[in-house]
């Protein structure tokens, strides 16, 4: 007989499992601002701020569409009492209908699927594998990252038999995985973390384009971007907005097995006068026309809102709470993924099994398992074991799973661009029995501090040159990075050198998530890296 406790459990294993129907995944960062005055020297000036919002989904399932409500899902739910107890399997169904938005001005947004519809991009040198300097063979580039000579040896390394656009997405992750150092050192050890850091550096390229110079070498240095352009006599500062352009068309189509997106959208204070090369370039590159609104004006928030609601499929409802009527420019950068296994989890494997957190707590969460050939290999150095999960299409997620469970921070030290391509070319292919925690990750952080600390000031300062963009005096002082991710059955909502201290794993038959991971989407054929992550406790949000 159950216990008034044990119906408490059941309702809310009940809850979880509706939503991880949804099968989705959202990430935005926002960089807002408002304009204050200040006197100095018995004159006033204005200085206006700026809000970027950069907002990535991850979405899957057995249907492409999208989320209705809460209440028309959850009507007459039939839990199974038997998913609560000990080797009870879990299983729940869900609709899922097309969100409807009557009168919505579409018109006043790029038609975006117009664009991709159009034609390839015409930016065929983003496929070029241009020559490169070669690394001097005394340098040992697994020696202190610290030194100059090291990491440029390292970079280099990475980039021979690359295309432009997978060099540029090298250094994106590089610059992806160093934010993650730094905000994982802002959380608590038992926090789950997720980033998109493709959307980040979609937006911060953008920022550059209204940046003046000072403040966009400071970008291009914190962001990587300096370090791709300097690779090659080849490339330029443009060079970077380009490959952005080509990236777009490469991954945001709809015909590689899943759903990949990204929108920019720009809006502008009407009173505030942009620089027509600032309009011409956000929308050749990033396909953002800039709109004159005004923000004080209630009807810009629901408008504003009810976009993201759209292009998010449901899963962000009212991000944006208010908005303060003096702000000067506020840019939204949508990442949306939608993807399914190659290899489906069955439901009916689904069992209640103990995940530890920590050495001395355990949680008993839904585990899937299944049967089947994957990649997966061995880092004795870091003593973690990596397993390739692949989605319908060239786009994976890697499950890096420390052997001990005090691993994590070492792990998380040490991966990169480098360890990463390392894992990829020594993985071997057999029959695994894979269990992996169901889970789902909802995040909200403030990165000022964490691009601060990485050297990105000019951005939230005074000092900020924004000359590209507009005449006014402008900085940002709000950068909001939120998602959520949801992994179930069905997918997710999102050289000989290199082997030292690594081998195939190959003696291995299985491999069980059971305790704290790293987790990292990619897609393979432009080396993008979309989203990141640690699952500490699958059960918790």
């Amino acid at each position: 007989m159950l216990l008034y406790s044990d119906y408490h459990t059941l309702f809310e294993v009940t809850l979880q499992e509706w939503r991880s129907r949804h099968q989705s995944s959202v990430l935005y960062s926002i960089l807002c601002s408002s304009s204050h005055k200040q006197k100095q020297h018995s004159k006033a000036f204005s200085m206006r701020l700026i809000t970027v919002i950069s907002v990535a989904c991850l979405l899957v399932g057995p249907s492409l569409a999208g989320i209705k409500e809460l209440g028309s899902h959850f009507t007459d739910p039939q839990p199974e009492p038997r998913g609560s107890e000990l080797g009870g399997a879990v299983d729940m169904e869900t609709v899922t209908n097309d969100l409807v938005f009557d009168g919505f001005e579409d018109e006043d947004y790029i038609d975006f699927d117009k664009i991709l519809a159009a034609g390839s991009d015409d930016y065929t040198e983003g496929d070029e594998i241009d020559e490169i300097a070669t690394p001097a063979p005394d340098i040992d580039i697994f020696a202190e990252p610290s030194d100059p000579k090291i990491r440029r040896a390292r970079l280099l390394r990475l980039f021979h038999g690359r295309s432009r656009l997978q060099r540029l997405n090298v250094v994106n992750a590089h610059f992806g995985f160093n934010l993650y150092r730094s905000l994982r050192n802002d959380v608590n050890q038992s926090d789950n973390i997720l980033l998109a850091p493709a959307g980040i550096s979609v937006a911060m390229g953008m920022m550059s384009l209204g940046a003046g110079p000072g403040t966009r070498d400071q970008i291009y240095g914190v962001l990587g971007f300096a370090d791709f352009v300097n690779a090659s006599h080849h490339y330029d500062n443009t060079t970077v907005h380009k490959l952005f352009r080509k990236l777009t068309h490469r991954l945001f189509r709809r015909n590689f097995g899943y759903t990949l997106r990204s929108v920019n959208d720009v809006y502008v204070k009407r009173d505030v006068a942009v620089n027509d090369a600032f309009r011409a370039e956000t929308k050749a590159y990033y396909y953002a026309e800039p709109q004159s609104v005004d923000f004080g004006d209630p009807a810009f928030l629901n408008k504003a809102n009810r976009r993201i609601l759209k292009l998010t499929k449901g899963l962000i409802k009212e991000p944006l709470k208010s908005v303060d009527p003096n702000m000067v420019l506020m840019l939204l950068n949508y990442l949306y993924f939608k993807g399914t296994w190659e290899q489906k989890f069955p439901k009916e494997m689904t069992y209640y099994r103990n995940f530890r957190v920590n050495e001395k707590t355990n949680v008993r969460v839904p585990m899937m398992t299944n049967k089947g050939n994957y990649l997966a290999a061995a880092d004795h150095e870091l003593e973690c074991d990596i397993l390739q999960l692949p989605y319908t299409g060239h786009i994976s997620m890697l499950i890096a799973l420390p052997r001990k469970i005090t691993g994590m921070r070492t792990l998380e030290q040490e991966i990169s661009p480098t360890v990463v391509n390392k894992w990829l070319k020594n993985m071997t292919n057999r029959t695994r029995e894979v269990v992996l925690p169901r889970f789902k990750l909802e995040q909200n952080y403030d990165l000022i501090a964490n691009l601060k600390e990485m050297g990105l000031t000019d951005l939230f300062q005074e000092s900020g040159d924004f000359s590209g963009m507009t005449s006014e005096k402008v900085s940002m002082n709000w950068l909001k990075h939120q998602g959520t991710i949801t992994v179930n059955e069905e997918g997710t909502e999102a050289a000989a050198l290199t082997q030292v201290g690594f081998m195939p794993l190959s003696s291995q038959i299985h491999f069980t998530v059971d305790r704290p991971f790293l987790f990292l989407i990619y897609e393979h054929r432009t080396d993008c890296l979309v989203f990141m992550g640690r699952v500490v406790n699958p059960s918790q949000n």
